[in-house]
C-alpha cells in the first residue's frame, strides 16, 4: 500500500507540474501534445538517452528474446529502466549526472499509468519497446527503422496487424497526457495510412511516416523532434506581441503585416497586437538569418534559370533483409531426405529476420511459440555433428585403399569436378603434413625443456655449494675468532690513543715552557753567533714516515678509518713539533747561556715523541693487517 501511494503521489506531482506550465492554453492540438510529451521527456531525463542506448538496454535485459505479446511484471520493468539511467550516468561527467532512483520511479509510474489501465501490475513487451523508443532522444529516422524491424516479416514487408498494434500502443502516449480526444486509435487508421493491400517495404514506410504532412494521427511525432531541435535556437529580435527580446524556440512571421514577428508562446496562445489577427497567414522559422543574408539568398535564387530539385532527405534502404549465408556446400550430403540434417519444416520455421534491430525473430506469428522447437533444433545439430564426424573417420580409414588409385590420377578430367575419393585423399595428405609439423614442434619443445632443466640443475648445484660453504662450522669459528681479534686490537688502539693524547698534552706544556725560556732576557746576553750545529736528532723520522705510508697501503676497515685519520694528523703534529724543536735547538746552540739541564730535557722530549710515533705506526700496521685477514 505504501509503494502504491508513493507511485500515485509521484504521478500526481508530475501532472500538477505539467498543468502549472499552462500548456493547455496552446490552441493547436499537435503543438499542445508535443509540448506535453516534451515536458514528460525532460522531467524523466529521457532526452539524454539515445535510441541506440535503449536498444542496448533491451538486449542486456533480455527483452529481445521475449515475444511482443508477452507481459512482464513491474520488477523486471524497473530493472530495465534503472539500467538505462545507470548506464547514462556512466557516460555523463559527475557534475551532470542524474538522480537515477527518482527518474526511474517517475518514468515507471508514468508508463504503468499509460499502459496498465487495469492496475494488473504487468505490461506488454511491445508496449515497453514502443514507448521507450518514441520518448527517448535520437533521430526520427532511426526510431522508425527500429519500429519497422518490429512490425515486419522475414521478407522485409510490413505486417498490417502488427502495424495496427503499433498505432494502438503509440497513441496511448497522447492519451497519457490527456490528449486522447484529438489523437485516439480507431480500427480504420491503418487502412487510411496504407491504402489497399500492396506490399509495404521499409522505404515506403519511411516515406509515408516522414512525409510533410504525415499521417494525421501521428502529426505530433515529427513535431516533438522539431521542438527538441529548436529549444537552443535564439532569435536576436524582439517579439512584436509581448516585446520580449532574444527569444528562443520557433519564430513566426506574418505574411500580411509588414515585418510582424512573434515568439512561439504568443502565436500558440493567440496573442495579437495592432492590426494583426489570428486569421492572418504566418510562416514558421526554426533559425534566424540577417536581412543581408536573406537578400543574397533571394538574388542567387533569381539568377538560376532552372530551379533546383529537392534533395531527398530520406536515404534509401535495402528493401529485403540480408540473407543468411548458405553453408550447405560445406556439410557433406546426408542420406536422409532433409536439408543438412534438418527437416524442411523445422528449417523453414527457424528462419529469422536479420534486419530486426534487436535480433528478434519476426517470421513466427503470436500463439505459435514453444521451447520444443529450439530443443529439437539443437538435437538435430548434435546428430548432424555426430554423423559428420563418423563420415570423416570412415574416409580416413579408406585412405590406404585409395592410395594406388590416387597415384594413377589424370590431371585433365574434361571439366568435371574431382571425385569424392580424391578429395578425401587430399584432406588425408593435409592432415598427415599437419601431424608431422606438430610432431616436429613437439620434439623441439621437448629439447628446449631438457636444456632448461639441465641449466636449472646446474644453477641449483652452484647455489648448494655456496650454501654448504656458508654452513661450514670451521670457517664460521675462524671468522668469529678473527672478528674477536679485530675487536681486541681496536680496544688496544683506543687505549693507546688515550695515552697518546695525555702525552701530547704534556708535550704541549713542555713546549710552552721551552718557548718561554727562550724568550726570557737572561738568555739574550749569553747568546753567541758562533754556534755549532747539533747532531741530527730526526733520524727516526724517515722510518716513521715509511711506516705510515706502508700502513696506508693496506685497505682500512670502516671502524679504523677515523683512527687512521687521527694518527696521520698526530704524526703531522709530531713533525711540526720536531721542526719546532729543531729550530729551538739551533737557537739553544747559538745561546751561550744554555745549561746542560735544558739540553737533556730537549733530548728527552724528542725521544718521547719518536717513541710515541713508532708505537702508533706499529699499532696501526698491526690493526690493518688483522682487518685484511678478517676480510679475506
Amino acid at each position: 500500500m505504501g509503494e502504491e501511494g508513493a507511485s500515485g503521489s509521484e504521478h500526481h506531482r508530475l501532472l500538477s507540474e505539467m498543468r502549472a506550465q499552462n500548456l493547455d492554453m496552446i490552441r493547436f492540438a499537435s503543438y499542445r501534445t508535443a509540448c506535453k510529451l516534451r515536458f514528460v521527456q525532460k522531467k524523466a531525463n529521457l532526452h539524454q538517452v539515445d535510441i541506440w542506448n535503449v536498444i542496448e538496454a533491451f538486449r542486456e535485459n533480455g527483452l529481445n528474446t521475449l515475444e511482443p505479446q508477452m507481459e512482464v511484471n513491474v520488477s523486471r520493468l524497473e530493472t530495465l529502466i534503472s539500467s538505462l539511467y545507470h548506464n547514462l550516468n556512466k557516460r555523463l561527467p559527475p557534475a551532470q549526472q542524474v538522480h537515477a532512483e527518482s527518474s526511474s520511479g517517475l518514468l515507471l509510474n508514468w508508463l504503468l499509468s499509460a499502459y496498465s489501465a487495469e492496475n494488473t501490475g504487468k505490461i506488454r513487451v511491445f508496449s515497453i519497446k514502443v514507448a521507450l523508443a518514441t520518448m527517448c532522444a535520437g533521430k526520427l529516422m532511426d526510431k522508425l527503422r527500429y519500429i519497422f524491424s518490429q512490425i515486419s516479416d522475414g521478407n522485409g514487408q510490413l505486417v498490417i496487424w502488427r502495424f495496427e498494434d503499433y498505432l494502438r500502443e503509440v497513441l496511448a502516449l497522447p492519451a497519457a497526457v490527456f490528449e486522447s480526444p484529438s489523437f485516439h486509435y480507431s480500427s480504420d487508421l491503418s487502412a487510411k495510412i496504407f491504402v489497399g493491400s500492396q506490399k509495404v517495404t521499409v522505404n515506403d514506410f519511411m516515406d509515408t511516416m516522414m512525409s510533410d504532412p504525415g499521417p494525421a494521427c501521428l502529426v505530433w511525432l515529427p513535431l516533438l523532434h522539431r521542438l527538441a531541435g529548436v529549444e537552443s535556437v535564439v532569435h536576436p529580435i524582439t517579439c512584436d506581441a509581448c516585446h520580449r527580446e532574444n527569444f528562443s524556440g520557433f519564430r513566426y512571421r506574418c505574411q500580411k503585416c509588414h515585418n510582424f514577428q512573434m515568439c512561439q508562446d504568443c502565436f500558440w496562445r493567440g496573442r495579437i497586437f495592432g492590426s494583426h489577427t489570428n486569421e492572418h497567414e504566418v510562416k514558421e522559422y526554426t533559425s534566424y538569418k540577417s536581412p543581408s543574408k536573406q537578400i543574397g539568398h533571394t538574388l542567387r535564387k533569381s539568377f538560376r534559370c532552372v530551379p533546383e530539385k529537392g534533395r531527398p532527405n530520406i536515404p534509401r534502404f535495402p528493401e529485403e533483409p540480408e540473407k543468411t549465408l548458405n553453408l550447405s556446400h560445406i556439410v557433406p550430403p546426408s542420406p536422409l531426405p532433409s536439408h543438412n540434417g534438418f527437416p524442411e519444416s523445422s528449417f523453414m520455421s527457424t528462419q529469422f529476420d536479420v534486419g530486426s534491430m534487436d535480433s528478434r525473430s519476426t517470421t513466427r506469428s503470436p500463439g505459435k511459440y514453444s521451447s520444443s522447437l529450439d530443443s529439437s533444433r539443437y538435437d538435430d545439430e548434435h546428430r548432424l555433428i555426430a554423423r559428420y564426424a563418423a563420415r570423416l573417420a570412415a574416409e580416413a580409414r579408406t585412405v590406404p585403399r585409395h592410395s594406388s588409385r590416387s597415384s594413377m590420377h589424370i590431371p585433365d578430367l574434361g571439366g568435371r569436378a574431382p571425385s569424392e575419393g580424391s578429395l578425401s585423399l587430399d584432406s588425408s595428405r593435409v592432415q598427415r603434413e599437419l601431424i608431422a609439423q606438430l610432431e616436429a614442434k613437439n620434439k623441439e619443445i621437448v629439447r628446449e625443456i631438457k636444456r632448461l632443466k639441465i641449466q636449472q640443475d646446474l644453477e641449483n648445484a652452484a647455489l648448494g655449494s655456496e650454501g654448504s660453504s656458508a654452513d661450514n662450522p670451521a670457517l664460521m669459528s675462524e671468522l668469529r675468532a678473527l672478528r674477536q681479534r679485530k675487536d681486541e686490537l681496536e680496544g688496544h688502539l683506543s687505549s693507546l690513543q688515550d695515552s697518546r693524547r695525555q702525552l701530547m698534552v704534556q708535550l704541549e706544556g713542555l713546549m710552552k715552557l721551552l718557548k718561554n725560556h727562550q724568550a726570557s732576557p737572561r738568555s739574550t746576553p749569553n747568546s753567541s753567533p758562533r754556534s755549532t750545529k747539533s747532531p741530527p736528532l730526526t733520524g727516526s723520522l724517515p722510518g716513521t714516515l715509511t711506516s705510515c705510508a706502508s700502513s696506508r697501503s693496506a685497505p682500512p676497515t670502516p671502524g679504523s678509518q677515523q683512527l687512521l685519520l687521527g694518527s696521520a694528523t698526530e704524526l703531522s703534529l709530531g713533525s711540526d713539533m720536531r721542526a719546532t724543536f729543531g729550530n729551538s735547538t739551533n737557537a739553544l746552540r747559538s745561546s751561550a747561556s744554555l745549561t746542560r739541564a735544558d739540553r737533556s730535557l730537549r733530548n728527552d722530549l724528542l725521544v718521547a715523541a719518536d717513541s710515541v710515533t713508532n708505537a702508533m705506526s706499529t699499532l696501526v700496521r698491526e690493526l690493518n693487517s688483522g682487518t685484511v685477514e678478517v676480510f679475506l
